[in-house]
């Protein structure tokens, strides 16, 4: 077997975070002694997130088996995903903001035709949804649990409570043309094709567009991490990965 030396794209302040956090929870659940040092275990967890390396791959280049792999990336994404903030969290935070970005994003995952639900007839592939709120200058405040991809945005941000929850906190958002009729705080785009809009209203939708443009880099950042490009595995476990994933970039970003 041929073995090289390979670089993440993540800086050491991610490493370290996940380090502490991991020799805490050991400690707490009084584990005595482990194949791989919590640092190594941060190494190896990071690795399977933002490379999105098998666990084949990962056990040759960490000198341990299959199954260890598989254990500590579980245990590494449970422990940061309870580290993510929730909603009612990032309400607060955005209460502090001038307005906040809505906007929904399709993770892809390896699904056959007949998994209908998990189809988005809007981007012709399977995936999930997960509904993203930004500040003004596309840095993450939430990310959502995961729901399948023939959800539509809407109806993923009331199942979720978002628009309740901004509505109530009085924070203004701005969004696409996907939350039409979610009134509320929530601001979207006028509605008809461009030729036949008013010079006012094409106006607002011209500024409305670049507003919800910086949000893109939200979900560009979440698809950064390579293993949230091709999933295969369940929604809960997909919901703990992306709040794994939204835990990091908050803990870099502070």
């Amino acid at each position: 077997m041929l073995v090289y030396r390979s670089a993440i794209g993540l800086s050491s302040s991610s490493l370290r975070y996940l380090t502490r956090h991991l020799s805490v929870h050991r400690e707490r659940i009084g584990s005595r002694w482990r194949r791989l040092t919590a640092r190594r275990q941060a190494l190896l967890a990071l690795a399977y997130l933002r490379c999105g390396d098998t666990y084949a791959e990962l056990a040759a280049g960490f000198g341990v088996g299959i199954a260890t792999v598989y254990r500590y990336v579980c245990e590494a994404v449970e422990v940061l995903a309870e580290l993510a903030p929730t909603l009612a969290n990032a309400v607060r935070t955005a209460g502090t903001k001038a307005f906040v970005i809505l906007d929904g994003t399709l993770l892809s995952i390896d699904r056959v035709a007949a998994d209908r639900p998990y189809y988005s007839g809007k981007h012709k592939r399977h995936g999930m949804n997960v509904q993203v709120i930004t500040d003004p200058f596309g840095g993450l405040l939430w990310a959502s649990p995961a729901l399948p991809g023939a959800v539509h945005d809407i109806k993923a941000a009331r199942t979720h409570g978002i628009i309740d929850a901004l509505t109530q906190a009085g924070v203004r958002t701005w969004a696409d043309k996907g939350y039409q009729g979610a009134r509320g705080t929530i601001r979207v785009p006028y509605r008809g094709r461009w030729s036949t809009l008013p010079a006012g209203k094409q106006a607002v939708n011209t500024s409305h567009a670049r507003i919800r443009a910086v949000g893109e880099q939200a979900n560009a950042t979440l698809k950064s991490w390579r293993l949230l490009r091709k999933l295969r595995c369940s929604t809960t476990r997909i919901t703990d990965i992306v709040k794994a994933v939204l835990a990091l970039q908050l803990a870099v970003s502070a």
